[in-house]
């Protein structure tokens, strides 16, 4: 489960990452980087965390494999948080292949496009 500071639940929020922020696709998923994005609802002056939001359609499949595919998103992301720039927003999307791959290929998947938006990958 993501922690309850971690995720992201606001419209705005997710509009924010998907149109300001930088996009990696692959063959199962897109995520959308949003880095040190500041969030003015954070009370103090620290660092805000990071966080992360999940857009899985109906072309995914059904409830259920919509279900299985966030949970795996949201498992895959939780240990990947602290790699990620505070104060960033993910939104990660999931494309019709997800949800007939396992948690592996999601993981792969996940991680290279994450290397890519941290500038660690080519296209």
């Amino acid at each position: 489960m993501l922690p309850t500071e971690n995720r992201l639940r606001r419209r705005e929020d997710f509009a924010t990452a998907v149109r300001r922020g930088r996009r990696a696709g692959r063959p199962l998923l897109v995520v959308h980087l949003r880095s040190g994005a500041t969030d003015p609802h954070a009370p103090g002056e620290s660092a805000p965390p990071t966080r992360a939001g999940f857009v899985v359609s109906k072309a995914v499949g059904g409830a259920v494999v919509r279900n299985r595919v966030k949970r795996r998103l949201r498992h895959l992301v939780r240990d990947r948080l602290s790699a990620l720039p505070p104060g960033s927003l993910v939104v990660v999307r999931a494309l019709p292949g997800a949800g007939d791959a396992d948690h592996a290929h999601l993981a792969r998947d996940l991680d290279a496009a994450l290397q890519r938006l941290l500038g660690g990958g080519t296209r």
